[in-house]
C-alpha cells in the first residue's frame, strides 16, 4: 500500500515500514510510527498514534488521541523491541492508552470485541479477552488478566497482577487488589456485593446457571466458612454445573487471593445499568 492511497490523509505520518490493508483510512494528523500492521476496515481517527512492533486485526476503531504500543511504565524496561497484539472489532475512544510488554518474552494482547472508553489504560503486558468494557478512566495495572465479558466501570482501578473473572464486575470509583471471581460483583475498596445477573442474561447464560451462581455466592460469601470449606460445599453441592466448576478452578488458581469482605454502612447505589442485581 502507498502512501498516496486515498484512505491516507495527506497531513498523517505513516512509516514506511507500517503494513496497511488496502481499505485502512487514517486521519489528519495521526502517526503510524514502526512495524504497525493494520487489518482490513480499521479506522485511525485524526491525531491518534500507534507504535510498533504492533499488530491489529480487522474492524479496529481508534480515535482521536488515543496511543497504542508507547513504551511501558516501568523502571526496569530497558527498550527492549517488546509489542502489543490486538485482534478484531475493538473500539479505542479518545485519550485511551495501550502499552507495550516490558520483556521480548511477554506480549500486550487484546482479544476481541472489546470497548474502552474515554480515557481508559492498559498497563504493560495485560492479557484481554472478548467482549470486555472499560468504562471512562478505567486503569488496569500491568500484567493484570481480564476474562471474557468482564466490565471495569468509571475511574475504577486494579492493582497490577490481578485477575478479573469472566462476567465479573467493578463498579465506578472502585479498586481490587485481589482476583475478582467470574460473575461477581465488587464495589468500593476490596467490597464484594453481589452477583452480575444482568450481565450473565446478556451473555445468554440459562436461569439454572444464574441460580446456581446465586447458591454458591451465599456459600462462600455469607456462611462464614473457610475458603478451602466453602469451596468443597459447592463443589460437592453443585460441581455439576459447568459455571460453578469455573468459579471454583479460578479461585483454587489465584495467587493473589479474592476477596470476601461485604460492603458495611450506608446503602449501595449501582453505578451502572448491569450493577442493579444484588445478591444479599
Amino acid at each position: 500500500m502507498g502512501l498516496a492511497s486515498p484512505g491516507i490523509h495527506p497531513h498523517a505520518d505513516v512509516s514506511p515500514v507500517a503494513e496497511l490493508a488496502p481499505d485502512v483510512t487514517v486521519g489528519a494528523f495521526a502517526i503510524i510510527e514502526g512495524k504497525v500492521r493494520l487489518g482490513p476496515g480499521c479506522v485511525v481517527r485524526p491525531r491518534a498514534h500507534l507504535i510498533g512492533p504492533l499488530v491489529m486485526g480487522r474492524d479496529n476503531h481508534v480515535f482521536s488521541n488515543a496511543i497504542i504500543g508507547e513504551r511501558p511504565q516501568h523502571l526496569r524496561y530497558r527498550g527492549e523491541p517488546t509489542g502489543v497484539r490486538v485482534g478484531d472489532g475493538n473500539v479505542f475512544r479518545e485519550n485511551v492508552t495501550v502499552h507495550r510488554a516490558t520483556t521480548a518474552s511477554w506480549e500486550t494482547r487484546i482479544g476481541d470485541g472489546n470497548y474502552f472508553m474515554s480515557g481508559a489504560h492498559v498497563a504493560h503486558d495485560c492479557q484481554i479477552g472478548d467482549r470486555c468494557t472499560l468504562v471512562n478512566n478505567a486503569l488496569l495495572g500491568g500484567h493484570c488478566t481480564v476474562a471474557d465479558g468482564a466490565y471495569v466501570s468509571g475511574n475504577a482501578g486494579v492493582h497490577q497482577f490481578c485477575r478479573l473473572g469472566r462476567l465479573s464486575l467493578l463498579s465506578g470509583c472502585s479498586l481490587t487488589t485481589k482476583d475478582v471471581p467470574p460473575f461477581v460483583i465488587q464495589q468500593g475498596v476490596n467490597s464484594v456485593v453481589g452477583v452480575n445477573v444482568v450481565g450473565m442474561r446478556r451473555a445468554g447464560l440459562a436461569a439454572w446457571q444464574i441460580d446456581a451462581v446465586r447458591r454458591l455466592y451465599h456459600v462462600v460469601f455469607r456462611q462464614g466458612l473457610i475458603l478451602p470449606d466453602a469451596l468443597d460445599r459447592v463443589e460437592e453441592d453443585y460441581g455439576e454445573v459447568d459455571v460453578v466448576r469455573e468459579f471454583v478452578a479460578f479461585v483454587r488458581a489465584s495467587r493473589r487471593g479474592i476477596n470476601r469482605k461485604r460492603m458495611v454502612g450506608p446503602s449501595r447505589t449501582p453505578q451502572s445499568p448491569a450493577d442493579a442485581c444484588w445478591v444479599d
